[in-house]
């Protein structure tokens, strides 16, 4: 397994960021690495042809040199114009290793000082030994230097030494690396554009199961379908036995939830029956009555809890908002007809509760209610969606321009039970039922100050964002 280094900018991202990254960064030093070999190579091939070109003007030399004549009055003529204009960077010069500039024979092109060894001098190299290296001529001008020794015999040895100019060789390098630049940025260009066809063409599958999912998990689907590679494939079949295992544990789970329950209703019922028609002790049969109607309710209070518990984040089960925001106040503007309270709803279209819908209306409802209580006549309510750890949520909040609570009351409603206005109806159990119901879904729940002037009821849990993509 390759471990991307920490400091790598993709190391976090998708695995078509993360693809695209390496083959970019592998691709571009690949084509580094060839475009130095390539000129290193061709830089290679022209110094070679340059000496060729060079070692045949100092073979014509070489040959006017062991011709019978005398050395002194030996005619070297080459037919190339440039060694007869004055520092033009072509230059030859023939005589012995030691002999003074004086006594030197040159170009005419060469003018005052003579060409330098191609090399580090060396008197044990062999007669007829090609040396070659670069130099500079009086101007600064780079040149390229090649060198032979004839040997005359008893005349004595002889150094033949010809130069031409460097920047040929640079300036035929310089554009073979341009062109070849333009070329490798052409195909790097190429091979990115087909690289991300690749990835896409190859991501594909792996899309079109996040989007199942993601339909999966907004209620718009019970399993994925579809057919997928072999890769994939199981992959997807297990995610549907797990669906499938998981809806089968939750459904014999409510009904153990259910039959318990309907196992303590029927005596509680008879209990109460039998209270009512026997002639027992008045106070005796009120007490029996009450507390079988207590039992009665913590058992229905339990199982709606059980029921919500089960049902709490399963995948393929969600409610849209809208309309259901849209029934709760229709309901409560009848319920607090009296006192004419304008209910301002502000919610985006296709926005999505992941549960059931009877347990947000629970939540939503136990909100308005208690805001429609206290409101003098104005209630908010608003739904958006927030991102938390790249996943969509739903925020609701409740305000009303009533009277409002203080910090340290805020926290104390909040237990079960607990009322501060004994004067408002109620069982004071409604904001803890909201609170047991957020924390079931892994949501949160919290009473802030209102710029109504009331209370500002916020419950944050499981949501869609309208039109929501997968994921």
């Amino acid at each position: 397994m390759i471990a991307f280094p920490s400091w790598l900018p993709f190391r976090r991202r998708s695995i078509a960021v993360r693809l695209a990254g390496s083959a970019l960064i592998a691709s571009s030093a690949i084509l580094l690495i060839a475009a130095w070999i390539l000129t290193t190579l061709y830089r290679e091939n022209t110094e070679r042809s340059f000496d060729s070109r060079l070692l045949v003007y100092a073979n014509n030399l070489a040959t006017d040199l062991v011709s019978p004549n005398d050395p002194e009055s030996r005619s070297f003529n080459l037919s190339d114009p440039r060694f007869d204009l004055p520092l033009s960077g072509w230059y030859w010069q023939v005589g012995r290793p030691d002999a003074r500039p004086r006594d030197l024979r040159t170009s005419r092109s060469l003018v005052g000082v003579p060409l330098k060894p191609a090399g580090t001098p060396d008197n044990n190299a062999g007669i007829g030994q090609i040396r070659q290296g670069y130099g500079k001529a009086q101007d600064d001008r780079p040149l390229r230097i090649i060198e032979r020794d004839v040997d005359l015999g008893e005349e004595g040895r002889y150094t033949v030494r010809v130069a031409g100019p460097a920047d040929e060789i640079e300036n035929d390098v310089g554009r073979f690396r341009f062109s070849l630049m333009v070329t490798f940025g052409l195909l790097g260009l190429f091979l990115a554009l087909t690289t991300l066809l690749q990835i896409r063409f190859g991501l594909a599958p792996l899309a079109k199961l996040r989007t199942a999912l993601g339909a999966i998990r907004r209620g718009e689907a019970d399993r994925i379908d579809g057919e997928y590679p072999r890769d994939i494939a199981p992959l997807a079949g297990e995610v549907n036995l797990l669906i499938e295992t998981n809806r089968e544990i939750l459904e014999r789970a409510r009904t153990q939830v259910g039959n318990l329950a309907h196992a303590l209703k029927t005596p509680l019922s008879i209990i109460v029956n039998e209270v009512g028609a026997s002639d027992a002790q008045e106070d005796l049969a009120f007490k029996i009555r009450e507390q079988a109607a207590v039992m009665r309710d913590q058992v229905n209070y339990h199982l709606d809890r059980a029921r919500a518990a089960a049902l709490a984040g399963t995948l393929g089960t969600s409610t849209e908002v809208e309309p259901a925001l849209a029934g709760l106040v229709r309901t409560f503007g009848k319920i607090y007809r009296d006192k004419d309270i304008a209910y301002e709803v502000h919610v985006p279209p296709g926005l999505r509760f992941r549960g059931e819908r009877q347990d947000f209306e629970e939540m939503i409802g136990n909100l308005v209610d208690n805001a429609s209580k206290w409101a003098r006549s104005r209630v908010s309510i608003r739904a958006e969606t927030v991102s938390e750890h790249h996943y969509p949520h739903l925020l609701v909040s409740i305000e009303d321009d009533g009277p409002g609570l203080q910090p340290e009351d805020r926290a104390a409603v909040l237990g079960r039970g607990r009322r501060l206005d004994e004067t408002k109806p109620g069982s004071g159990l409604g904001l803890s039922i909201v609170a047991d119901l957020a924390a079931l879904y892994r949501g949160r729940f919290r009473l802030e100050e209102a710029t109504l002037g009331g209370v500002r009821a916020v419950i944050e849990v499981p949501g869609d964002a309208p039109n929501a993509s997968a994921g």
